[in-house]
């Protein structure tokens, strides 16, 4: 692969045919997409390499789409992905991954948090022999106390848990080459947790730490309910432990319940058999129930993605699909 030279802040690399695609996934993006496209086009125009924009609008119900189309009359090397509804990031992203073309491809939201101004670093580092420079977070600035210490616990549990090792602090803002994308999109499993999918199809990788900025305009798409079942995801996708952990305080529970009959039986044979005591009794009943519903309820988290990973449908549909004119269809 040739490689580039520094010219000041400017990447600069040989005259070459090499394209390089911009995932960006949307839902109701309306109030920062024209910034967003700003900043990101006056990156891209830098970096001289033949470049395409996929937006994915997933769904969005405010005048999201309409602006992505009125950025694509203006700019030619902008394609359109419009879903019939909306089916969440992970399958949105996945969905401009298999429409993207690229020798590398970049993952980033639209929401700003995420600086474009940090692209032309991934593609040093892809120039450089890498097939995956993911971002890692350093700071989370305009997020709440709670919900960084949430992250936090999230990224570590996992990382600890996986059966891959992922990054930590490290969200979907990252480059792929055309190899690892391949490899990626050949993983069509209906729970997409895309963090772990990244590391599973290992390739060098590497990091780049960067600030992760507050959202330029609107609000946060992920409440908490959501962001707690995301991480159910991560942990049933990529993890065996919770089941493990059920197996484990199952028989604790049963050796306790074992050891506390044995000292039942000594006490009755040593001192009579008194009457029992009803409080001691409901506080057994309960607690051994309570962690029988809790293992059944982790089985049932993985005998639901069981059932539908075996109806095999589609991971999305899509409403209209128009690819950026720039771009010839053989890449």
């Amino acid at each position: 692969m040739e490689t580039g030279v520094e010219q000041g802040d400017r990447l600069v690399e040989p005259k070459t045919q090499l394209l390089l695609s911009v995932v960006v996934p949307v839902f109701n993006e309306d109030d920062v997409l024209s910034e967003f496209y700003s900043r990101l086009s006056s990156v891209l125009s830098d970096i001289e390499m033949r470049h395409e924009v996929v937006f994915v609008n997933d769904g969005s119900v405010d005048n999201t789409l309409s602006i992505i189309e009125s950025l694509r009359c203006a700019d030619a090397n902008i394609a359109v992905v419009d879903l019939t509804r909306n089916f969440g990031k992970e399958i949105a992203l996945t969905a401009g991954l298999d429409h993207a073309r690229g020798d590398a491809v970049i993952n980033i939201d639209a929401d700003l948090q995420d600086p474009p101004e940090l692209i032309p670093q991934l593609v040093k580092k892809w120039q450089e022999g890498y097939d995956v420079v993911y971002a890692t977070r350093t700071e989370r600035r305009g997020e709440s106390g709670l919900r960084k210490l949430s992250a936090s616990i999230f990224y570590r549990l996992i990382h600890w848990s996986a059966s891959v090792q992922i990054p930590q602090d490290t969200g979907d803002y990252r480059l792929l080459s055309r190899r690892a994308t391949n490899a990626l999109l050949r993983l069509r499993e209906q729970h997409r947790f895309m963090k772990g999918l990244f590391s599973w199809i290992g390739y060098p990788q590497t990091g780049i730490p960067y600030q992760r900025e507050p959202r330029g305009a609107g609000c946060s798409k992920w409440n908490y309910w959501q962001l707690w079942n995301f991480a159910l995801e991560g942990l049933t996708s990529f993890t065996t432990v919770p089941l493990k952990v059920a197996s484990y305080v199952g028989a604790i529970t049963a050796t306790l319940a074992f050891l506390y009959g044995i000292k039942i039986i000594g006490t009755t044979l040593i001192y009579g058999d008194p009457v029992a005591g009803y409080p001691t009794l409901m506080v057994t009943v309960l607690f051994i129930g309570g962690v029988q519903l809790l293992s059944i309820g982790v089985l049932g988290e993985y005998m639901a993605r069981i059932f539908d990973e075996s109806k095999k449908r589609p991971l999305y549909l899509v409403k209209t699909y128009q690819p950026a004119e720039n771009i010839k269809p053989d890449g």
